[in-house]
């Protein structure tokens, strides 16, 4: 499936502000493909109790993609996707807006459509890494979501 510019586009600004808690975050989209997004998280909003982001932010950061990614990969008139699991560890403090990229190749992505159209549902899962302005991984989180057949 390939989009086009305007697709991606107005994607990209409608997953920037999927639902009012991410919208406060301040999480933005700043690239998006199909199959493939990058997402920032800015630090100044998320500030916790000892002058560094927010645990939870960094949770909602490394959780959004999956909803973005779906997005711009999927036919969201047929399915939605669901958080089966996840895990976080967190690595060190994070001081800096935080960026996290998530790819699936284009098999991927037809592979999990093929198993969700003979079955009504597919799971997928990635590993990624949440980044400081450094470049330093700050958290790696594991994610498994499932796409579900709209009904089902």
């Amino acid at each position: 499936m390939s989009l086009t510019r305007e697709q991606l586009d107005t994607l990209k600004q409608a997953a920037s502000a999927p639902f009012p808690f991410a919208e406060r975050c301040g999480a933005v989209v700043e690239a998006l493909e199909v199959g493939y997004c990058k997402m920032r998280m800015p630090f100044e909003p998320n500030i916790n109790h000892v002058g560094t982001m927010y645990a939870g932010a960094l949770f909602t950061l490394a959780e959004l993609p999956g909803g973005v990614v779906y997005l711009s990969s999927f036919d969201t008139k047929r399915f939605y996707p669901i958080v089966k699991d996840m895990q976080i560890r967190f690595r060190r403090p994070a001081k800096t807006d935080i960026t996290v990229e998530v790819h699936l190749s284009d098999d991927e992505v037809q592979r999990i459509q093929n198993e969700a159209d003979a079955n009504g549902k597919a799971d997928f899962e990635w590993e990624c890494e949440l980044k400081d302005a450094s470049g330093e991984v700050v958290a790696i989180s594991r994610n498994l979501y499932q796409l579900r057949k709209i009904g089902m």
